[in-house]
């Protein structure tokens, strides 16, 4: 089989108009305040409108999205037709904002965009489906789900399929439910991969979905842009909490990310943070689909300047001016800490990460620094500052433990029976299961995982 062609890059300064883009595409291009192009933008664009198959490898924040949605809206304004595209994402988050970037970039052409992901009502998916949008944009295993049994639906006429974020629908086990959809869609069709790495299930998955395909790579395998500063913050494992409440309150006027590896912390910092005095809102699989868009909304338009996130914010989510990113705990795979500092320091803008580094967490911080080529720098601390937060950090403590306590409880009362979506619960995106929290079990022998 033929190796993806390499694309040629030009130093040459490229403006939306020289690639070739229409009118309309250009207004709303403008009315967004999209300048120029970027370099994953201006080297795949003019490939996908001459028809080709594009692999596209970019590092998270490089404006991967308006690099398929531009030409698939081009191509759409040409022949127009409902279930024109599909478009692939591993987590529902991702989902909705592909969709909102589409209608967006083709707001002068009235594109009609459906949403399909678990999590939300399948009878109204239905029924969005019914009425033939011009692009789905889906996680798999609904999407499948709705191929198998929604009577009259098929996209036996599309004529795009992009999956993004390649790598991540992969992690994930997508693989089986993305190899059955590609069954049912057409043979003759354009196909767009973008992925921030290129592992060999990936590279398996292009081999399967693309047709002489074009590869256009803009990023090295790992890597942290130079506008980011990058530090670290070292403490007492005893003494995370408080320390974390010092830079929470030494950082105030800022607009903060803080990661955390489990749904629990995530829950837990975020009461305490609340409970002092901070706009804190949490984000992880286990809120609802509607509590999830509600923390991320409110944390976008300003309302909340503090969120606290298991993995689900830290790959392809667009938050714009967010100005710090702490890593409460230091992921175990370098490449999560790539996608996690690289919520700041987005679009040529400056930000600044910290990484609370303990006794336990030395080894994984130096084997990070390998990966990026760079060396973090000490976060200097106010140990006379951080000894007087230490009673009320204390404090703040049991009023979370206590009102997770009483949470728990309230669910455990209310979680009596049913399946309740558990079959694409998936895409919920992978804190609940990477993270460590018990999943429910079925009763049924040998059942499915």
């Amino acid at each position: 089989m033929p190796l993806p062609e390499e694309a040629s890059t030009s130093t040459d300064p490229v403006s939306f108009s020289s690639l070739g883009l229409i009118k309309p595409l250009l207004e709303a291009l403008e009315q967004l305040k999209f300048t120029e192009p970027t370099e994953i933008q201006q080297q795949s664009i003019p490939y996908a409108l001459e028809g080709r198959d594009i692999i596209g490898v970019a590092s998270t924040g490089s404006g991967k999205t308006a690099a398929f949605a531009l030409p698939i809206l081009q191509k759409l304004w040409d022949e127009p037709k409902g279930l024109f595209a599909c478009v692939l994402a591993p987590t529902r988050e991702l989902a909705y904002q592909i969709s909102q970037q589409f209608e967006a970039l083709g707001s002068a052409m009235g594109v009609r965009c459906a949403v399909i992901v678990g999590g939300m009502e399948i009878t109204a998916q239905a029924v969005a489906l019914a009425k033939k949008p011009h692009i789905i944009v889906a996680t798999p295993g609904r999407l499948n789900d709705h191929l198998e049994n929604t009577k009259g639906f098929s996209l036996r006429n599309l004529k795009y399929l992009v999956l993004d974020e390649a790598d991540r629908l992969l992690d994930m086990d997508f693989g089986p439910v993305i190899d059955k959809i590609l069954k049912v869609i057409p043979k003759e069709r354009s196909t767009y991969l973008f992925s921030a790495t290129m592992s060999t299930k990936v590279a398996k998955l292009q081999r399967a979905s693309l047709s002489n395909p074009v590869r256009v790579e803009v990023s090295s395998k790992y890597q942290t842009v130079s506008t980011l500063l990058q530090y670290y913050c070292l403490m007492p494992q005893k003494e995370k909490d408080t320390y974390l409440i010092y830079l929470a309150n030494t950082l105030a006027q800022n607009s903060i990310i803080i990661f955390t590896r489990t749904v629990h912390d995530a829950a837990r910092l975020s009461i305490i943070l609340r409970t002092l005095g901070f706009p804190a809102i949490p984000l992880h699989g286990q809120l609802s689909q509607s509590q999830r868009l509600g923390s991320l909304n409110k944390f976008k338009s300003g309302g909340q300047r503090v969120l606290v996130a298991t993995d689900v914010a830290s790959r392809g989510l667009d938050i714009p001016s967010v100005d710090i990113v702490i890593n409460f705990d230091i992921p175990t795979h370098s490449k999560d800490y790539i996608h996690r500092v690289g919520r700041t320091a987005r679009a040529g803008r400056a930000g600044k990460s910290i990484t609370l580094v303990t006794q336990y967490d030395v080894e994984l911080i130096q084997r990070i620094e390998k990966v990026i080529g760079k060396k973090m720098e000490l976060w200097e601390t106010d140990k006379e500052e951080i000894a007087l937060l230490r009673e009320r950090a204390n404090e703040a403590c049991r009023v979370a433990a206590n009102e997770l306590k009483e949470q728990q409880n309230s669910g455990k009362k209310r979680k009596r029976g049913g399946e309740g979506g558990r079959r694409d619960d998936r895409d919920r995106d992978d804190d609940v299961v990477e993270a460590g929290m018990p999943t429910r079990k079925r009763a049924s022998r040998g059942g499915r995982r």
